[in-house]
């Protein structure tokens, strides 16, 4: 058996059924912790959130940092980019970077870039968190796994225990998947669960190196306001077609521009232009919507939502663009921002 610590949930996130089996074997699998580093100072490093499409690591990501940085919605591929979030906590700065899900049902150039993006984020960080469904490990999650370093810690993230209706079927797939990798720590939890996320940042802590912070303390991501406006956009329009349209859609900010107050008191003003890209004319007429109301809908959510996150007034305008085939055309996926 693997040395490995576990780390059992809260029992309020845990529930009563099949509580005292899962806490029997965490106990009997329990290994004591190395002893904390004294701190001299401040601590910071980068930690990976992996796991296959659709486990929750975009929910993960906004509830560690505290704000929403990564957008979310039932749709995989939700996640296109690496995004940074930033969480500042008393002497440590926690540097988060949330990725794709790892794709292998489609080899387009679009899922390979996104491939490209997962095996960058995982190389070079100071822990990887693995997140799996509390229960669950199919050949995806598996080929997730085969990806990562033996040499940079893993904690297993089992996340969405609160959706686990057999609790007592916890304690047996621990221990499967004990013998999958050698992970530091296993995390039963629900990222909707405010002591679980508080734990878990205690649990993060410690694998982070002794070194000044990299960012200023207010700061939440390293990404720009025009790239959050583009995610908004995307995020609006999987969640209001569902799933009626392809994955392969996505989002270019054509304008994007500051003005600054009139007057003393006003807020600033962001002009954008916004192209949604798909990929039939049977796609365009989805987003557009009867009499153009879906994509009224589309623009009126994202504005109310810019407005709030960035606190300044918001006006934008959208069109829908075909570009037949474009996820298979290499250079088109990079002129659209993939790398």
């Amino acid at each position: 058996m693997n040395a490995t610590k576990i780390i059992a949930a809260d029992a309020d996130a845990t529930g009563p059924e099949g509580q005292n089996d899962v806490e029997s074997m965490l106990k009997s699998m329990r290994v004591a912790a190395p002893a904390d580093a004294p701190v001299e100072g401040q601590r910071c490093g980068l930690i990976a959130i992996v796991g296959k499409p659709n486990v929750g690591k975009s929910t993960l990501m906004n509830a560690l940092v505290g704000q929403k940085i990564s957008i979310t919605s039932r749709k995989a591929q939700t996640t296109r980019h690496r995004i940074t979030g930033i969480h500042s906590q008393g002497a440590t700065q926690f540097v988060f970077v949330d990725t794709p899900g790892f794709q292998t049902r489609h080899n387009n150039a679009l899922n390979r870039s996104l491939n490209k993006t997962v095996l960058g984020a995982v190389g070079d960080v100071d822990l990887i968190l693995f997140v799996v469904e509390a229960g669950m490990f199919n050949q995806a999650d598996a080929k997730v796994l085969a990806l990562l370093s033996k040499d940079i810690p893993t904690l297993l993230v089992a996340n969405k225990l609160d959706q686990v209706t057999r609790r007592s079927d916890i304690a047996p797939w621990l221990q499967e998947m004990q013998q999958r990798h050698t992970f530091a720590e296993f995390v039963p939890m629900s990222a909707k669960n405010a002591k679980d996320i508080e734990r878990m940042l205690g649990i993060c802590e410690k694998y982070l190196p002794e070194q000044a912070w990299w960012y200023a303390e207010d700061e939440l991501t390293d990404r720009s306001e025009k790239f959050l406006a583009s995610e908004t956009v995307r995020e609006k329009l999987f969640r209001l077609t569902g799933d009626e349209l392809p994955y392969t859609s996505t989002v270019v900010i054509d304008k994007f521009e500051e003005e600054p107050p009139a007057r003393k008191g006003q807020k600033r003003l962001l002009r954008i232009a916004a192209t949604i890209v798909v990929e039939r004319d049977t796609h365009k007429a989805m987003v557009i919507g009867d009499k153009g109301e879906r994509i009224k809908r589309i623009g009126m959510e994202t504005r109310v939502e810019l407005e709030k996150a960035l606190d300044c007034k918001v006006f934008i305008e959208m069109w829908v663009k075909v570009r037949s085939g474009w996820a298979d055309d290499e250079a088109r996926v990079r002129s659209f921002g993939y790398q």
